[in-house]
């Protein structure tokens, strides 16, 4: 399935579906989790399944949603901010969303896409023409939709990668976000099958847009929070509030206030961080618009941005699950939280799952959940239309 581009006649090509590769659980944590699934199935509660859940993957606190366009049916946080303390979990606890971002600067995008700021088909080079001299050729007629759905031969990085290093950029964040994409541009091509995962990609769609658009990434991001009425913020949370939410590594050590450079380099491909509560509300908005009863982008432009391109859309993955049910999805892993996102669009019902551990159990865990919340929650069959 190929959604037409409601700005070109241009038809998608093919690309190869990437499967994600297999969980390696241990047998001890598969079988406390089957004994939870049973006990769920002979009545518990949703929250108390949750809760036994988030204790047997060690998450801290493990938060969820499940809504419609213009309903809640379940939202949930449980557990403690913070590893072995006394802080509670809240409602108004913020999470790290990882490359769930790549879903806002997404729409940030089409929102310029239609005021007629640039189009889909605008080349990287001809909004950063002083780069082209010092850039690989191989990178030098990238669109605007190549970046966003990862048609692009950029390397694979991310913030474990050791290189480049601090010392090799200098200047603010904004100037070294340029830098570091100077120096992405100059790296060998990788070999693809049509289709590249790189966080690069967003990093070159951010600075796209804040030449466009004559304002910083951060400064957009405030004006869509305050369009939709929702607090999105950058970094750790806990960075400007000590009693906010920690992050924790895959070794559950929890993640102290830091600026880290790396991440604020892939601001724009995955540094947001929001309420459960306000991530329903984003989430909403795409329901509505998939639905057509959006004031901000109609029904094909929605539907383009969740579906436009085979697997990788614009800020968002797509593919047909087992009863044949079309779903959207992101997922964010930015080193000490996660965070899943699942549109059915033709039941109008999300899922949202959010954990402040990033750690193999956590993962599981959280997948288990969305399952159990699925089952409740989505039809046992679609009808024909």
């Amino acid at each position: 399935m190929t959604r037409r581009c409601p700005f070109s006649n241009k038809s998608n090509n093919t690309f190869i579906q990437i499967k994600p590769l297999p969980y390696k659980m241990n047998r001890g944590f598969i079988i406390i989790l089957l004994l939870l699934i049973n006990n769920y199935s002979h009545g518990r509660s949703t929250i108390a399944f949750a809760n036994n859940i988030r204790i047997a993957s060690k998450i801290p606190e493990l938060a969820y949603a499940v809504v419609s366009s213009d309903s809640i049916y379940e939202m949930q946080v449980l557990g403690v901010r913070k590893i072995n303390t006394k802080l509670q979990a809240r409602f108004n606890d913020r999470f790290r969303i990882g490359s769930n971002t790549k879903a806002i600067t997404g729409m940030l995008a089409a929102l310029l896409v239609k005021q007629g700021k640039l189009s889909w088909s605008t080349k990287f080079f001809d909004i950063f023409p002083e780069m082209r001299t010092h850039s690989r050729k191989e990178y030098y007629n990238y669109t605007l939709l190549d970046l966003l759905t990862f048609r692009t031969r950029f390397i694979r990085y991310t913030y474990t990668d050791a290189l480049p290093t601090k010392d090799q950029f200098k200047g603010d964040e904004q100037e070294q976000r340029y830098q570091f994409l100077q120096w992405v541009l100059q790296q060998s091509p990788v070999q693809t099958n049509g289709i590249s995962f790189s966080n690069p990609n967003y990093v070159a769609v951010g600075l796209m847009l804040e030449r466009i658009s004559g304002k910083t990434y951060n400064q957009l991001v405030k004006e869509l929070g305050q369009k939709l009425n929702i607090d999105l913020d950058i970094g750790q949370p806990n960075a400007k509030d000590i009693t906010q939410t920690w992050g924790h590594n895959t070794s559950l050590t929890p993640e102290a206030p830091a600026d880290n450079y790396k991440l604020n380099w892939l601001l724009s491909a995955g540094n947001i961080n929001l309420t459960l509560p306000d991530y329903a509300k984003f989430i909403q908005l795409q329901l509505s618009g998939l639905q057509g009863r959006s004031s901000m982008l109609n029904k094909e432009e929605f539907e383009f941005m969740h579906y436009g391109a085979p697997t990788a859309a614009i800020g968002w993955f797509w593919e047909k699950d087992e009863k044949g049910r079309l779903v959207s999805y992101s997922t964010g892993n930015p080193g000490t939280f996660l965070a899943k996102v699942y549109i059915f669009k033709d039941e109008n019902k999300a899922f949202i799952v959010l954990s402040n551990a990033q750690t193999d159990e956590a993962d599981k865990g959280m997948d288990i959940l969305y399952t159990e919340l699925r089952k409740k929650y989505l039809k046992a069959t679609l009808s024909h239309k």
